[in-house]
């Protein structure tokens, strides 16, 4: 059973993959987001190709636990997922995952440039690594 995790900004969305036994997560690419309709289109072919039965979208709560506008954007658009794609959907708390995510590209001497670029799709990784060993 594939698991797509996803982490959602204005600008990129990460997109991660579980193996076929949801033990561990891989980073699949970022998607330049456009409109939305575009991004319907990307999710859908990537969830066709990895044949995906079920979404975590990275939620990103405030430190103190609540929910602020960024968050409820999120959850806006996880709706249309959920309506679209007809998969059961989930969320993680993605609190500090790309500073996280940051931080381990910063520890491997990656460069600034590269950094930018993988940085969306490793922090989908940790977003869906976080919710695979949970649910393990």
């Amino acid at each position: 059973m594939r698991i797509m995790g996803l982490d959602v900004g204005d600008k990129t969305i990460g997109v991660a993959m579980s193996d076929q036994l949801g033990w561990t997560a891989q980073g699949v690419e970022v998607i330049k987001r456009k409109k939305i309709e575009m991004d319907l289109v990307r999710l859908r072919e990537i969830i066709d190709e990895y044949q995906v039965e079920e979404i975590v979208v990275g939620l990103p709560k405030n430190m103190d636990g609540t929910i602020g506008p960024r968050a409820e954007k999120i959850m806006e658009f996880a709706e249309v997922l959920k309506s679209t794609f007809n998969l059961p959907l989930s969320f993680w708390d993605e609190r500090l995952t790309t500073i996280s995510a940051e931080k381990t590209l910063i520890e491997a001497d990656i460069s600034r440039k590269k950094r930018k670029q993988v940085i969306d799709k490793m922090a989908a990784m940790l977003i869906l690594q976080g919710y695979l060993d949970n649910k393990g």
